[in-house]
């Protein structure tokens, strides 16, 4: 079997990182190293890691570049594959890892990734939003190319395009719409089961989506129109509302225009601010992080 190296970053993670843990060493699979990567914690999130046999690197919460983070992880092993575990996904099941893994039978695939379910306390507009991302059968959307939280990687692949830093999210979109470009294979197992979402609140949703509205600029690198940005959210506000209405969430219904004001209105702000950065050859990412990690409980 390839050598595996399981890479999780964390940051303040005390309530999820155990619970992780202990699923990813209750896998049924092939031997792996775990390297954790924590940018500052300040809670008993290290010390919940050293109870694992992890090699755990210590850096700087303003060190962390999530592009630039993975890339020098990745550097310092040698392992074969790369596996991706956000410090809050939990395995549903004991063969999770080796049915993602076994993606790699293939030779022609160069990246994998899991299907991600929503925990038992996800809001109405977080199940929705992850049914449609992450299927039960078939292939994942368009618009979900590649998702790190349960993923894998050949270290090849890696190798011919590492992750981008030139924005601070988004990497594993990046990554996996230019690889589709390249025509490579990335497969999605949606027999790998993991359980990961957020209820963010409006100011962590706020940072989520600024940042992912800078890294696409970067992305697919052409201008956004203000009138297309508006129309999508009142198809979204629409939507919202008849999903609402059917599932009698009342709650649901009335925060559903200010939700979707604030996603929208912060992506088209980290839009344009990518775009401005892409047209000037900025490299300064300080600006989206700043943004977003001012705005999280904890990490992101």
């Amino acid at each position: 079997m390839p050598s595996v190296c399981v890479l999780m970053r964390t940051k303040n993670s005390e309530t999820t990182l155990g619970q992780a843990l202990v699923g990813l060493f209750g896998q049924r699979a092939p031997g792996f190293e775990l390297v954790v990567v924590d940018s500052g914690s300040t809670d008993a999130t290290r010390s919940i890691a050293a109870q694992f046999p992890a090699r755990l690197a210590c850096i700087e919460a303003s060190a962390y570049i999530p592009g630039r983070v993975l890339n020098r992880a990745i550097a310092e092993t040698d392992a074969e594959l790369m596996v991706f575990q956000n410090s809050d996904v939990v395995p549903l099941d004991p063969e999770a890892l080796a049915r993602l893994l076994s993606a790699f039978d293939d030779p022609l695939v160069d990246a994998a990734f899991a299907r991600q379910l929503p925990r038992p306390e996800a809001e109405g507009w977080v199940r929705r939003d992850y049914a449609s991302a992450f299927p039960a059968t078939g292939a994942a959307p368009d618009w979900m190319p590649y998702s790190l939280p349960f993923a894998a990687m050949r270290r090849s692949a890696w190798q011919k395009r590492q992750f981008y830093e030139r924005a601070w999210g988004s990497e594993d979109a990046e990554w996996g719409h230019a690889a589709k470009r390249a025509g490579k294979t990335i497969r999605y197992v949606s027999e790998a089961r993991v359980m990961h979402s957020h209820n963010y609140t409006l100011n962590e949703l706020y940072g989520r989506r600024f940042i992912e509205g800078e890294a696409d600029a970067f992305i697919h690198q052409e201008p956004q129109r203000t009138f297309d940005t508006f129309r999508r959210c009142l198809r979204a506000v629409a939507g919202d509302a008849l999903f609402h209405l059917r599932e009698r969430d009342l709650r649901g219904l009335l925060l559903a225009p200010a939700r979707r004001t604030v996603a929208f209105g912060a992506y088209h702000r980290g839009r344009s601010l990518g775009e401005r950065r892409l047209s000037a050859g900025d490299h300064d990412v300080s600006q989206g992080q700043r943004t977003v990690l001012s705005r999280y409980r904890s990490g992101p």
